[in-house]
């Protein structure tokens, strides 16, 4: 069986089809195709209020290019999502319209809490008997989960990200009330919470700190290496640590909303699984084709 996933994210869009493999009481997938584009649908809402109609075209586009990948890989399912950016669009829902009867692609528009659930399907496989803050930057929102074990305890998404621009007020309240929100883990001893990180910029961040055969970073760590490239100009993160442009502009912002979160939450140590909101589309997608629910499954992988 093959599955498609299509991310429609507020920095950029992504598309992953995979293989599902069964066996007794075993599920893995298996990626057949990966694809990112930088279309920064954030860009025009957080700014305007809306996609305007230059990103609109390239939106089709893309999408019309998905569609063609999706037929040719033969997909027998397929689940188009999207975030912020298209959830807060004054023309999200014309466009999801207009997409959906030039391409036949059908994209949902999900809410933050909705977001943070299918982002739950993809950390399970990483969680531990402790405490954990699940921590997860978009461009337009940023996702908190907090679990005792493998029970999800509390959830909340918030109106910040590495794209959307806030006010220094605006900013430092939303702070704020997310330092309430994490209290709710806050009398564990320091070090008894660990922190996940999903999303691209601590995926970038994970890369450039070297961190070969490991699969996490301490809080010094990540203050070191955003440090560190904090130091470069706009252009020398390009052209030096050879970021894309949609990258070094937003790596900074993400990082400090990573580090202030595992900072509130009490942990030190952040584990980066590299999975992310396709992911939790995929595993979504699997649950609701097939019937089975993929918590009583004993094994996940994506290979």
């Amino acid at each position: 069986m093959k599955l498609a996933a299509i991310d429609i994210g507020s920095n950029a869009i992504r598309l992953q089809i995979v293989n599902v493999f069964e066996e007794a009481d075993k599920v893995s997938f298996k990626s057949l195709e990966f694809l990112r584009f930088p279309l920064r649908l954030g860009h025009d809402v957080f700014k305007k209020g809306k996609i305007l109609p230059k990103t609109t075209q390239k939106f089709a586009k893309l999408m019309q290019t998905f569609r063609l990948l999706i037929d040719l890989y033969e997909v027998d399912a397929s689940f188009a999502v999207a975030t912020s950016a298209m959830r807060e669009a004054e023309n999200g829902q014309e466009i999801r319209d207009l997409l959906e009867g030039t391409t036949q692609i059908n994209i949902h528009i999900i809410s933050g809490e909705e977001e943070a659930r299918m982002l739950n399907k993809a950390i399970i496989p990483y969680l531990t008997n402790g405490r954990t803050v699940h921590i997860d930057v978009g461009g337009g929102s940023t996702e908190l989960n907090l679990y005792d074990g493998r029970e999800l305890k509390a959830s909340q998404s918030f109106r910040i990200g590495s794209v959307r621009k806030l006010s220094a007020e605006a900013r430092k309240e939303t702070f704020s009330r997310m330092q309430t929100f994490l209290k709710k883990v806050k009398k564990a001893k320091a070090g008894e919470v660990t922190g996940i990180g999903t999303g691209g910029n601590i995926n970038k961040l994970f890369k450039l700190s070297s961190r070969t055969g490991k699969t996490s970073m301490s809080l010094v760590e990540i203050r070191a290496i955003s440090a560190y490239v904090k130091a470069f100009t706009y252009q020398e993160r390009m052209s030096f640590l050879k970021l894309n442009p949609d990258r070094a502009d937003v790596i900074i912002p993400a990082a400090e909303i990573y580090i202030r979160m595992l900072e509130d939450a009490g942990g030190d140590t952040m584990l980066v699984p590299r999975v992310g909101l396709k992911d939790g589309i995929i595993y979504e997608l699997y649950e609701r084709t097939t019937g089975k629910d993929i918590l009583e499954l004993e094994y996940i992988s994506s290979v």
